[in-house]
């Protein structure tokens, strides 16, 4: 179960983090936004990408949009999403679920800078229901992420 290899990540490299466990979904950034008294923009979203045959994740505000053509230069090409069973069986997390934490293989993970307008932020923990919170550049830190400026932004 994915949320358990969060969990056991985060034991290891951040036991000062709870993990947050809802009986409500928090598959999607309003629900979870909603679910956690949050705006949208907190909600740290992490899309499951490639270029070719490269796959990757980027975490971007939940409210952010990606530039196109800021990601292709940053990236190297084209950037298009993983269908929800490559999602799973790249991360191990569902989609809804999606986080940089635990992956079931190693993918290099990406932060968008639109997450350093919080001081903290909300990504998912492995599953539709649960997250943690944390900051920003402790987020990148925990998940090896290198910053990039890919989102178009936000009004």
């Amino acid at each position: 179960m994915s949320l358990d290899s969060v969990r056991e990540f985060l034991s290891r490299h951040a036991p000062d983090l709870e993990v947050l466990v809802l009986d409500t979904s928090t598959a999607t950034v309003p629900l979870a936004a909603a679910a956690h008294g949050v705006s949208d923009g907190q909600i740290a979203k992490t899309l499951s990408l490639r270029v070719g045959e490269r796959r990757f994740l980027l975490v971007a505000r939940g409210d952010a949009r990606l530039d196109n053509a800021k990601a292709k230069q940053a990236f190297g090409g084209k950037v298009s999403m993983l269908g929800a069973e490559e999602v799973e069986l790249a991360t191990g997390h569902p989609v809804g679920g999606v986080c940089p934490f635990g992956l079931a293989n190693a993918l290099p993970v990406y932060c968008d800078v639109s997450l350093r307008d919080f001081a903290e932020v909300v990504p998912a923990a492995g599953s539709t229901h649960s997250a943690v919170r944390i900051a920003p550049d402790r987020l990148a830190a925990l998940a090896n992420a290198e910053w990039v400026d890919v989102c178009k932004p936000v009004a």
